[in-house]
């Protein structure tokens, strides 16, 4: 029983420093704006996807050696049951893909919305800078969000719907809050959430977090080819 709640509080503590990490990652921007003597306020687009592909390496090398052997482990249970994995989690994906264009349709209908700023965010860097976002929004950023939204939380929190809704919450927070200027720019976190609920389900599902990512990163590579060849 002391064995648990030890095993339960290291985990809440490396949470915590995890969410703090990815929150205020930023900070590791000042090395090269010190170094290149960069202005900030006049980046220009390619150069802002540099800088965004820079931090998401950084802060993916720290999550790999902050979960070296749980990440190894989790990729053994990844491989031994790969189709069932897979399997679980692309039906997992389409649930959430489904509710999430369904809110998004309801939001640009009804409450006449201009898209997520987050999303017109992202649009704007592809554009920039494609091939560069093809490795960062695709494949560097949903690594290091399913370790942050999805490892961290399942850690802590055992039980499988609080876990869900949980991830929900916190992954269509972080997609909105910061970029909001008016309420309905709020209500993006639920499509948001519903593919992160539906990432989180399908990690809770397999118990291994690269079912999750694998997804996510398919996901983040389809809309950013698409966006690229449109």
């Amino acid at each position: 029983m002391l064995k648990k709640y030890e095993n339960l509080f290291k985990n809440v503590i490396r949470g915590i420093l995890v969410l703090f990490l990815f929150n205020y990652s930023s900070i590791f921007l000042l090395l090269p704006v010190l170094l290149f003597n960069l202005d900030t306020d006049k980046l220009s687009g390619s150069m802002q996807v540099i800088l965004s592909t820079y931090l998401s390496v950084v802060v993916a090398l720290i999550l790999c050696l902050i979960y070296r052997k749980d990440l190894k482990n989790e990729w053994k249970k990844f491989k031994d049951n790969f189709m069932y994995n897979i399997d679980t989690g692309f039906k997992c994906w389409v649930i959430g893909l489904i509710i999430m264009v369904v809110c998004n349709l309801i939001l640009l209908t009804v409450f006449k919305t201009g898209g997520a700023n987050n999303e017109n965010a992202v649009q704007s860097m592809i554009k920039s800078l494609p091939w560069l976002m093809i490795i960062d929004a695709g494949i560097i950023a949903p690594f290091n969000e399913e370790i942050v939204f999805r490892k961290t939380l399942k850690d802590v929190f055992k039980n499988k719907w609080l876990f869900v809704v949980l991830s929900f919450l916190l992954f269509g927070a972080v997609h909105v809050v910061g970029g909001a200027t008016k309420f309905t720019d709020y209500l993006y976190i639920i499509p948001y959430g519903a593919l992160g609920g539906a990432f989180a389900l399908a990690y809770y599902k397999t118990d291994t977090v690269f079912t999750s990512m694998s997804l996510h990163m398919f996901h983040n590579l389809l809309l950013t080819l698409i966006s690229i060849l449109a």
